[in-house]
């Protein structure tokens, strides 16, 4: 049985701790958190203990630690956590600084504890199934790749202003998911963005619309577009373009009805959020880390992997602020 602790108890944390209780080989032992009336009310609905994060991570006892906590506290506690001997499954990103993720993975290296990062979406049902099939060449060399991730609505300024912004925040997710159906980092990237939802999130240096250009090594292209307000519910659409035809990886709906009169044929929405969208990809995710640890095989994501992602997340800042292209390997 893997005894786990806990560090945060947010939104986030609850579907965490779901998966953590709900796994026939993992049990929850310890939740923590900077506000610790949050901690105690979760620990609360989960039967388990409220501690410190110190208390957490020096306690023998507990094996492995999600860390669901704001993103500038994640490298210093993945590195904490591995120093004391524990394995660590950590929200995305490893970091706000790049250089700052690149050292973490350094330290990490050197403890020899495994870390997963959390790019649950890699284990949504719909998503591995499309990158299952490219892998197994059922649409011959993929050539285009579109990613479309819309929220329904965009975030208080008061998290943009802590977030990263979208690319860090957001767009990551769309990053990782790009290098995972294609095998391999881009050599370019290359980002357009505005602010035109919300003037306050433009007023805080961020954008909340984006398009971004991946270009390949090999002439393959990838297209990712962003926006934080879709008005019919929570869009995530991945399609991928081959020599030998087409896949596309659909919404998931409300419910699959469809009415079909004279006035027309309609549907369902889009479910209208993440939680709704990805919960059976968070359990996945959580499932695939306790196997790995069950048998030592290596992480199904890996530290480098969000280091990559957030590179990219570093040149898409760059490129919207210089109007170009910026090749990846110059950051």
């Amino acid at each position: 049985m893997l005894k786990v602790g806990l560090l945060g108890a947010g939104r986030i944390a609850g579907v965490h701790a779901t998966a953590i209780t709900a796994h026939p080989g993992s049990t929850l032992v310890a939740v923590s958190d900077h506000i610790p009336e949050y901690a105690q009310k979760l620990a609360a609905q989960y039967g388990c203990e409220a501690r410190t994060t110190e208390a957490i991570i020096a306690d023998p006892g507990i094996d492995a630690v999600l860390i669901a906590t704001p993103t500038d506290t994640h490298s210093d506690l993945i590195e904490a956590a591995t120093a004391a001997g524990k394995a660590v499954l950590c929200e995305k990103p490893v970091d706000l600084s790049l250089k700052r993720a690149q050292a973490c993975m350094a330290v990490v290296a050197a403890h020899g504890k495994p870390v997963m990062l959390g790019f649950n979406r890699r284990f949504d049902p719909s998503f591995g199934a499309l990158k299952a099939a490219v892998d197994a060449g059922e649409i011959g060399k993929t050539e285009l790749l579109s990613i479309t991730s819309f929220d329904p609505a965009p975030p208080p300024v008061s998290y943009v202003k802590v977030s990263g912004g979208l690319f860090r925040d957001m767009m990551i997710h769309d990053f990782d998911m790009a290098n995972f159906i294609m095998g391999q980092a881009p050599v370019t990237v290359t980002a357009v963005g505005s602010s035109i939802i919300d003037p306050q999130i433009g007023l805080a240096g961020d954008v909340d619309t984006a398009v971004v250009t991946l270009t390949y090594a090999d002439g393959r292209i990838g297209v990712i577009k962003n926006s934080r307000r879709a008005a019919y519910g929570y869009d995530q659409r991945i399609e991928v373009l081959g020599a030998d035809g087409l896949l596309q990886a659909q919404n998931m709906l409300e419910n699959t009805v469809v009415k079909s009169n004279a006035g027309g044929v309609t549907g369902a929405k889009p479910t209208y959020f993440f939680l709704q969208r990805y919960m059976a990809a968070y359990t996945a995710e959580w499932a695939a880390f306790v196997a790995a640890l069950a048998d030592g095989s290596a992480m199904p994501v890996t530290l480098a992997d969000g280091v990559a992602a957030l590179a990219m997340a570093e040149a898409a800042t760059l490129s919207v602020k210089t109007g170009g292209p910026v090749r990846l390997d110059s950051v």
